[in-house]
């Protein structure tokens, strides 16, 4: 057999996992056998590998900001096995040539499984809807305009219908354009404090609505991108008590952090949905302790410096988040009490797993060997010069965290060691 872990610790007994090719041969303790390479595990955790629903890999068309080798291992790197990377690319991600591109480009690259995402109406221009049963048969998981929200709501509706009859989720952004009037911030006291233009939080709420009327309407699925709103996450919470197939993400910089790090200028942590208050941030963590959020997803957006070294207002959105998710999540979920390391565990694998239908996200013999080890009592300092992303945009640059991913392994290969 290829690979043995000793000594790692699973639900907090010591034991080791055996694997052979690319499964989990065996999980016990003591296990005995011959095998290629031997991992000494003592003193760190077993999890399942991580999967992120919503990655941006950039590739192809900005190259320059990311590409799909840098993206992946940045994805292993941050103890991740699969990444979906989201449609608004140049071109747009919108036929199955694209699709199938980026496909055998992961393949070629050879480090975490890529699953694309595929846009949901042609060019992102919410005109035209996209081929999505096409793309689907080419390897695209899911369907999204990310980057911009279904344009109206008719075309939503028509794109809802058509995913139900081919069992294909829509991923949903959701930004009320009409509000946004240039706005770059949370509107509200810090947006006033610092003189910038603010985006009300009803932005995101009043499509948030708008999609879980219809997916209500329609009996059919919908996933809503990066909630980061209170309003929002009680309007998920109604929606899922009275049955309907919806369900969330949020990213871990909404976990960690609020509208108050705009108050430094630094555009690293311009971000769309933009950062918000403390109130929404406190909602967020009571919606993943209830379970009203499914996932933590990155929203991983990579910029080039020149895209963040400008004025606030003309600032590139986003933050490179594979590579520090799983110590945010950890430091601000686990150790402050309000999740366990299982529920954590399960909101960035099992249950994005299980929302896209990949067989990963479990540690149990015959399952596919997508494991991370972590080191939870590792504390150290977040050094964005080593992230394995071309982004180093990230506004946690210097903060204090506490579990370090130590290794990956994808479908029983070593991908990454720390």
């Amino acid at each position: 057999m290829a690979l043995i872990i000793k000594n790692c610790a699973i639900n907090g007994k010591k034991c080791d996992i055996a694997v052979d090719g690319n499964r989990i041969a065996e999980v016990g303790k003591d296990l005995q056998g011959n095998f290629d390479e031997v991992v000494d595990a003592d003193g760190l955790t077993a999890l399942p590998a991580f999967i992120d629903m919503h990655t941006h890999l950039r590739e192809p068309g900005y190259e320059y900001k990311e590409d799909i080798a840098s993206g992946s291992a940045a994805a292993v790197a941050g103890g991740y096995c699969a990444v979906c990377c989201m449609p608004n690319t140049k071109p747009v991600t919108d036929n199955r040539y694209i699709v199938k591109y980026i496909v055998d480009r992961a393949k070629e690259v050879d480090l975490a499984k890529v699953y694309p995402i595929g846009a949901v109406t042609v060019g992102l221009k919410g005109e035209t809807m996209a081929e999505m049963a096409s793309m689907k048969e080419a390897g695209a998981i899911a369907m999204s305009d990310d980057g911009q929200p279904v344009s109206t709501a008719q075309m939503m509706r028509l794109a809802l219908e058509y995913a139900k009859g081919h069992d294909i989720l829509i991923c949903s952004h959701c930004e009320e354009k009409s509000l946004i009037n240039d706005g770059v911030v949370n509107e509200g006291e810090n947006a006033t404090k610092a003189g910038l233009k603010g985006i009300p939080s009803s932005a995101e709420d009043i499509i948030i609505a708008r999609d879980v009327i219809l997916a209500e309407m329609l009996d059919a699925k919908v996933h809503i991108c990066h909630v980061s709103t209170a309003s929002g996450v009680q309007l998920i919470r109604e929606a899922k008590a009275r049955g309907v197939k919806v369900s969330c993400e949020t990213c871990p910089h909404y976990i960690a952090g609020t509208d108050e790090l705009i108050l430094t200028y630094d555009t690293d942590s311009k971000v769309n949905p933009p950062l918000r208050t403390q109130y929404d941030r406190q909602a967020i963590l009571r919606g993943l302790a209830d379970g009203t959020i499914d996932v933590i997803a990155t929203d991983h957006a990579p910029h080039h410096y020149e895209d963040k070294n400008v004025d606030f207002s003309q600032a590139a959105n986003g933050i490179s988040g594979l590579e520090t998710a799983f110590a945010l999540g950890y430091t601000y979920l686990v150790e402050k009490g309000i999740i366990t390391l299982d529920r954590l565990s399960e909101l960035m694998s099992a249950v994005p797993a299980r929302l896209l239908g990949l067989e990963c996200g479990k540690l149990q013999a015959g399952g596919l060997a997508d494991i991370t080890l972590v080191d939870l009592d590792k504390e150290y300092l977040i050094n964005s010069e080593n992230f394995k992303s071309k982004g180093k945009n990230t506004p946690f640059d210097g903060w204090k965290v506490k579990g370090k991913v130590c290794l990956t392994v994808v479908e029983g290969q070593i991908k990454y060691r720390a």
